[in-house]
């Protein structure tokens, strides 16, 4: 997610600053609609860095999620808080539950529409987590889940690095080997989903045999000429 989140904010910042040279009016009212989410008097205020454009984090498969370990939950969950206050992001999880789907279908028309936006609020770990942009706070969020004494030990430049060591610690992140291994994110298993699987399985079959079927058609072509 991380390496996900600067990708996209470097391509957003570039456009931002294109469209700037030709339209500075446009650029000041977005960066003004962002700060919007945001009460003026919240503690907070100083310390996030807003996303250049509405931004919503998504946890799938809570159903899944839901049957981790207590330690595990909590510490996604705090760190996802926290990414998401950080850059003035909604954050929610979901399933194949109607009622989650319908919290997101909400929140996207919120976005899309400009409607009123939802003032509920969900931060327990234990139930699926819905927080709304500009609803947590970093003191409801609360210090890394670590123990006091190992807390000296995490050597961070800033607050995000060191929640970012800090769930390093219980999900140690892959090797670089690893992950140059993986050139195709939809074959990486930690992504797998078997009715979609099966379904690129199948359309590879096809693939294949429509590139020998082709192969043949242009030898045959060769040879009639």
């Amino acid at each position: 997610m991380e390496n996900l989140l600067q990708a996209t904010k470097s391509r957003v910042d570039k456009v931002i600053m294109k469209l700037g040279k030709t339209n500075a009016k446009a650029v000041s009212e977005m960066r003004q609609k962002i700060w919007n989410n945001m009460p003026k008097d919240h503690p907070d205020h100083e310390l996030i860095d807003p996303f250049p454009v509405p931004l919503v984090i998504i946890g799938s498969k809570y159903d899944v999620f839901q049957d981790f370990e207590s330690e595990k939950r909590k510490v996604i969950c705090k760190t996802l808080r926290f990414v998401a206050h950080y850059y003035g992001a909604s954050l929610m999880f979901t399933s194949k539950s109607e009622a989650l789907l319908l919290k997101i279908r909400g929140v996207i028309n919120q976005l899309a529409f400009g409607i009123d936006k939802s003032k509920s609020i969900c931060v327990d770990q234990n139930k699926p987590l819905f927080i709304t942009a500009g609803l947590d706070s970093f003191g409801q969020i609360g210090s890394p889940p670590v123990p006091e004494n190992d807390i000296g030990k995490l050597h961070a430049h800033s607050p995000m690095e060191l929640w970012k060591k800090v769930y390093e610690k219980l999900f140690p992140p892959k090797s670089i080997n690893t992950l140059k291994d993986i050139k195709d994110p939809a074959r990486d298993p930690q992504y797998a989903e078997n009715e979609v699987d099966e379904m690129r399985i199948q359309k590879d079959l096809e693939l294949e045999q429509y590139k020998r079927s082709s192969s043949k058609s242009w030898k045959q072509i060769e040879l009639d000429s």
